[in-house]
Parts: structure tokens; sequence; C-alpha cells
């Protein structure tokens, strides 16, 4: 999409929202869900999940990493998901990673060498290429990995024991739209 385009839709979606719909959003966000994702621009968050605007508060990162909780090396992720929790109140934190992503094809020696910042990011493990068979259960993996980070967050695991907080991990497979859900030993169909 050329940015006239862009420009061109983003207007017309602003004047066809209805004027309740924008005096409700404007009077301050109260999202149920944080829904923590990767920056990839086929991850298009509403379509998968069906959400109006304003009921998922989104934090979208390269590979959809989670920093690990670390008060002396703060990082916006983690002040991102702090907000959601502890000021917003979200009652749900959804993980979503997804099929054909770059960052874990990267994680796992996809050649990033060119990338010193996202190498720094993504802190590469051992080789393997993103054309392995075995892509779709890493990129499962990765989201198990990236709950077990967010979980360790004190505050996370505090609201989670409280049961004020669940916390759910989700795998989106772009080619055929099917989302799953991590259970304990297996992520099953929606």
């Amino acid at each position: 999409m050329d940015f006239h385009r862009f420009v061109q839709h983003a207007r017309a979606h602003a004047a066809s929202r209805s004027r309740a719909l924008g005096r409700k959003l404007a009077a301050g966000q109260q999202p149920t869900t944080m829904f923590i994702t990767c920056a990839d621009s086929r991850i298009v968050t509403a379509a998968i999940t069906g959400a109006e605007p304003g009921s998922l508060f989104e934090l979208r990162t390269a590979g959809n990493v989670i920093p690990p909780y670390s008060l002396t090396a703060p990082s916006s992720e983690m002040a991102t998901i702090e907000f959601a929790v502890l000021q917003l109140g979200v009652s749900e934190i959804v993980v979503c990673g997804h099929s054909h992503c770059g960052a874990v094809g990267a994680l796992h020696g996809g050649g990033i060498d060119h990338l010193p910042a996202m190498r720094g990011w993504l802190r590469p493990g051992r080789p393997r290429t993103s054309s392995d068979p075995a892509m779709r259960a890493e990129g499962q993996d990765h989201v198990r990995a990236q709950l077990e980070v967010l979980l360790a967050y004190p505050f996370v695991a505090d609201k989670v024991a409280s049961g004020e907080l669940r916390v759910h991990g989700w795998f989106y497979d772009i080619e055929t739209g099917q989302v799953s859900a991590c259970a304990e030993h297996a992520f099953l169909p929606l």
C-alpha cells in the first residue's frame, strides 16, 4: 500500500466511525485483555480476535519477545506490561506467536548478521535454518518460553496466584488463519 492510499484509507475509516464510539474511546480506555504479539505486518490483531476498538491493549515486539523482568534495566515492553496489569487491571493476557516468523527463524540461526540491534534483542540460540520443518514446533516452543518469562514478572505472578489474571499462549498460522491455544502438552485449535 502506498502512503497516499494509506492516508485516504485512514481518513475514510475515521469518517465512518460513529461519533458515539469516538466519544466512548475519548473518555478513556478500559481494555479487559492485553495482547502481546509480533510486530510482523501480517498479524492483524482485530482480524484474529474480532475485537472492537478499545477492548485490547496491544504490545507488539520483534518476535513477540518479552524481556526478563529487571528494575535495573527497565524496557518499554516491561513498562507496557506493568501499565496494563497494574494500572488498567486487565484480566487476561494473550501471548500470540505465529508461523513464518522471521524472529523465530533468526533465533535459530536465520541470518541476521546485518541487523546488530535485532541480534542483541533476540540473543540467537542454537543454529537451525528457517526452512526446517520443525519451525512450527519451534514457534510454539517460543510462545511457551515467552509465557515463562511473563509469569516471572512479580506483579503478573501475584495477580495470577490471586485469580485476578489469566495468561494464555496462542499460535496463529498465517497460511490457514487457524489459531491454537497452548495446553499442557500441545497447542489445540480454538
